[in-house]
């Protein structure tokens, strides 16, 4: 099989559960150096196992970060390490998000805030940080994982609705500023993945939502990893300022 970003210097956001893992194993398979970035040492340290376990070349390199995304100075240091080890960034995946559900009348600022400062505020920090390298090279792979909800909005997740929506104009913004410099900036937003974050829904919430999926089916990891495999190839080279829905028909 083909290796589409063979030798391609990957990092991925919230890169150690979820779909940020599975994307991560993922473009390993496919020949690319991967660095992670999560908040967990411990799962950080599982998913750097399992990335090694999918090497396919003995000069593949892997590496985790443990890095609160939402820290502008931090992000900036961690970047900079593995560009100090690598040499250069080719694709960034911002993948990295959290849910803090509710209804607005009873929602904290404090929940608000966070779920804007990891969900949205992290793009900013990543893409800050990445821009000038980037440009220098003349070339690079930015992937912002947002979210059907962005597009759609939903009862009890204005704040995530919000910051989803946010990464999509972020991705139109600076698609734009960077088009003619060999730089491409598209999105994925994903319907209902079976991940953690959707694990905890109720039998009849998942039923709810089944509804409304025309394919009937909840998607897996899998499906959204193979989308960005394909934005971070040579095979999307055309495309820029896009968001691709990988839903099962929820949005058309």
């Amino acid at each position: 099989m083909q290796q589409l970003v063979k030798n391609k210097t990957v990092l991925i956001t919230g890169g150690t559960a979820g779909i940020g893992k599975q994307i991560a194993l993922t473009f390993a398979e496919q020949g690319a150096h991967v660095a992670i970035f999560g908040t967990n040492q411990e799962r950080a340290q599982a998913v750097l196992n399992e990335l090694q376990a999918k090497r396919v070349s003995e000069d593949q390199r892997f590496l985790a970060e443990i890095v609160n995304v939402s820290k502008k100075e931090t992000v900036e240091a961690a970047i900079k390490d593995i560009l100090d080890k690598w040499g250069q960034i080719d694709v960034l995946i911002n993948n990295a998000g959290i849910t803090r559900d509710g209804l607005l009348m009873k929602m904290s600022e404090e929940n608000w805030d966070e779920v804007m400062a990891v969900n949205l505020k992290s793009v900013f920090n990543t893409c800050q940080a990445l821009v000038r390298p980037m440009l220098k090279a003349k070339s690079g792979k930015i992937i912002n994982i947002s979210s059907v909800v962005g597009l759609t909005g939903n009862a009890g997740q204005v704040n995530y609705a919000a910051s989803k929506s946010g990464v999509i104009g972020f991705t139109k913004s600076l698609a734009q500023e960077l088009a003619s410099r060999g730089i491409t900036v598209n999105c994925i937003a994903p319907g209902f993945i079976g991940t953690q974050m959707t694990d905890v829904l109720t039998d009849v919430q998942k039923e709810g939502i089944l509804k409304k999926i025309p394919m009937g089916r909840i998607g897996n990891p899998e499906e959204i990893a193979r989308v960005a495999l394909f934005l971070a190839s040579d095979m999307s080279t055309y495309m820029t300022g896009q968001v691709l829905t990988v839903d099962g028909g929820m949005v058309m």
